[in-house]
């Protein structure tokens, strides 16, 4: 049993995909080609944005949305503690100070209470400017944007979507990617559009923006790439990936996305009274890059791992350690507690899921828990 069945993916996809790569070898265009160009073109049309630009990875993504900000020394920037650590590292590497701050115990997504208290906590204190709110879709559900969006016109500060791991989702009828005023996303392989190594992409409907974005990511180009006027990242999407990622695309929006939550309905409806399963709110629609389940305790989650890889079940621990516990971050201040991040920290695994996942396989995964 595969985690993330990326093999069976290539399987049903493999003539196209294969084409694909083949012609893009023909055009010998391989930096920027025309199927960059029309990935970008589809995706902004999916998200329901006017921008979308192509980028090396989903943290160079990031990096450039705060590069277009001009984030920096003295800014604070406010980041979910349960999350992967790209969020806050390129805070720290634009010089700027993530605040960590807790999620909510339910969606795994950053909690308005706490961001709230963090925000005032930092601008009581005087040392900071708050600048930035860094939203998680976390394991393809999108944040609770509606509340997100009143803080942060409140304290007048940006909104930057990590849609990493939401690609896919919904709020409503409106498309995970399309909340903040910029959002990023990742094309690493097992995220739920993934491309045959690494990329990314940011969204946005600011033109002045789109711009910059444009520039940062090839050595700050002007008219032309060797007119260099600001310092920018050697961040382009190729273009095998792009053309790979048309066919995964095309798959995606026609099955995957449906199968996946269909498999994750599955999952949900067979564990209920059993262990704690993910919480989809209404109106709210995941695009499932994990199906998280919550135990209670950090020696029943391992004993049960044990137990699911001893019978060829692979499952994952995302993420064992809140940002703020990890090496690079403790000597942080901080301006909350972070319980709930603690928590699932210690109790949380994820188990198989994709689109060609099958009911035999849930069933096979489901009696092992039981």
């Amino acid at each position: 049993m595969e985690f993330r069945d990326l093999k069976k993916q290539y399987e049903v996809l493999k003539p196209e995909i294969d084409r694909a790569m083949i012609e893009t070898a023909k055009s010998s265009h391989y930096i920027m080609g025309q199927s960059v160009k029309d990935l970008e073109s589809s995706l902004a049309k999916y998200v329901g944005v006017n921008y979308c630009k192509s980028c090396s990875n989903g943290t160079d993504a990031l990096t450039l949305a705060l590069k277009v900000w001009d984030i920096g020394v003295g800014d604070a920037v406010f980041v979910p503690d349960f999350t992967f650590f790209a969020s806050a590292e390129v805070v720290a590497l634009q010089g700027a100070t993530p605040i960590f701050v807790d999620v909510d115990n339910d969606t795994f997504n950053i909690d308005a209470l706490s961001l709230e208290e963090a925000i005032k906590a930092v601008i009581k204190e005087g040392k900071l400017k708050p600048k930035v709110i860094i939203a998680v879709d976390l394991f393809g559900l999108p944040a609770n944007f509606h509340e997100i969006r009143k803080i942060a016109d409140k304290y007048n500060l940006f909104i930057l979507e990590d849609g990493a791991q939401g690609f896919g989702g919904m709020i409503g009828d409106k498309r995970a990617c399309s909340f903040g005023d910029i959002a990023t996303t990742s094309f690493f392989p097992a995220k739920p559009l993934g491309c045959y190594g690494d990329g990314g992409a940011v969204f946005t409907d600011n033109e002045q923006w789109a711009s910059l974005i444009d520039s940062y990511r090839v050595h700050g180009k002007g008219s032309f790439k060797y007119d260099n006027v600001r310092i920018g990242l050697n961040s382009r999407l190729d273009t095998i990936q792009a053309a790979i990622l048309q066919v995964k695309f095309k798959a995606f929006q026609d099955y995957e996305l449906k199968d996946v939550n269909n498999a994750a309905m599955l999952y949900t409806e067979k564990l209920q009274g059993k262990v704690k399963t993910p919480i989809i709110r209404d109106g709210f629609y995941s695009s499932w890059a994990q199906y998280t389940i919550i135990l209670n305790s950090k020696e029943e989650r391992d004993a049960l791992q044990i137990k699911l890889k001893d019978n060829g079940i692979p499952s994952m621990v995302y993420y064992p350690t809140p940002m703020s516990k990890q090496t690079a971050f403790k000597e942080m201040k901080m301006y909350v507690e972070t319980p709930n991040s603690m928590m699932l920290s210690g109790c949380v695994l994820s188990l198989p899921i994709h689109p060609y996942i099958t009911e035999e396989e849930i069933n096979k995964v489901i009696e092992n828990i039981e």
